[in-house]
């Protein structure tokens, strides 16, 4: 399945900024992820690319198999399931935060941005999750549109992005960061990044980037272009051959690339939460 990331976002006063200005309650309902707005903010979203909450907390070890079942059929009308998981002694409420506006981040980066004709609203629809720390629609674009970019930085590479992930194994293998070594310890040629993401529990956004960049250093095979059909003119016989396939990557394709930040070690899951967190904090 190809991964869906959406087109660079419309200009200002799109379909979540009307709603935000009309400080709405309910559920935007769009292709790839439902948005939970609290007076115009965003405080929840089910994407369908990222992993959600509950795999990032299982995966780290924080949340039994059993605590996120429990806590969803446990919330009530009062949608109190993330105090529910603090109080039940699995997370502090500063570790509910991150972790759910990490995973918030992530799915909006899938979901962004929302079209009139593919979405649908309900009003007065909630999670049972409950108003851990909402967002404004301004700041959770803004985040958005800087991961973008960032990715874009890597666009040479993009045709790794929904492919299995094939790891190279160079006699001079480049210096890779830790995230990076646990997805090409787990790459076994036949899972895409988003099954990698979803195994490790970690950011799809972050685990695409990594991946980018490990094929721009030439630890992840590129996957092969289409071959071009060969074109036919009116009454020729195809003889021949047909074109050999053109390959996008390789050791040796792949070093003639650019390679932009192509090693960087910082990870921009942990810059955006906190730049994003201290601008909610100033608002308060």
């Amino acid at each position: 399945m190809g991964l869906p990331i959406s087109p660079h976002p419309p200009a200002p006063a799109g379909l979540l900024d009307r709603f935000a200005a009309e400080r709405v309650t309910g559920a935007l309902n769009g292709p790839h992820g439902c948005l939970y707005l609290l007076d115009g903010e965003v405080y929840c979203i089910e994407g369908t690319a990222a992993p959600g909450l509950d795999l990032r907390l299982s995966a780290s070890g924080k949340l039994p198999p059993q605590g996120w079942q429990y806590a969803a059929e446990s919330a009530g009308p009062e949608q109190s399931g993330g105090q529910l998981l603090v109080g039940k002694g699995w997370l502090t409420q500063a570790e509910l935060e991150i972790c759910h506006l990490a995973a918030l981040l992530d799915a909006a980066f899938f979901a962004l941005p929302l079209t009139p004709e593919t979405t649908t609203f309900t009003p007065g629809a909630g999670h049972w999750l409950g108003v851990i720390r909402p967002v404004s629609a301004t700041a959770l674009q803004q985040a958005t549109a800087h991961r973008r970019l960032l990715l874009d930085r890597l666009r040479p590479w993009a045709a790794v992005d929904s492919s299995p992930v094939v790891p190279v194994h160079p006699r001079t293998p480049a210096p890779t960061t830790s995230r990076q070594r646990r997805l090409l310890a787990l790459a076994d040629g036949r899972h895409t990044p988003y099954d990698l993401a979803r195994a490790l529990g970690q950011s799809a956004f972050g685990t695409l980037l990594d991946i980018r960049r490990l094929a721009a250093a030439g630890l992840v095979r590129i996957p092969r272009a289409p071959s071009p059909l060969p074109r036919r003119r009116p009454g020729a016989c195809l003889t021949g051959p047909a074109p050999a396939p053109v390959t996008e990557g390789g050791p040796a394709a792949t070093w003639q690339l650019p390679v932009p930040d192509a090693l960087a070690t910082a990870d921009p899951d942990i810059a955006l939460l906190v730049r994003l967190r201290t601008a909610l904090e100033e608002n308060l």
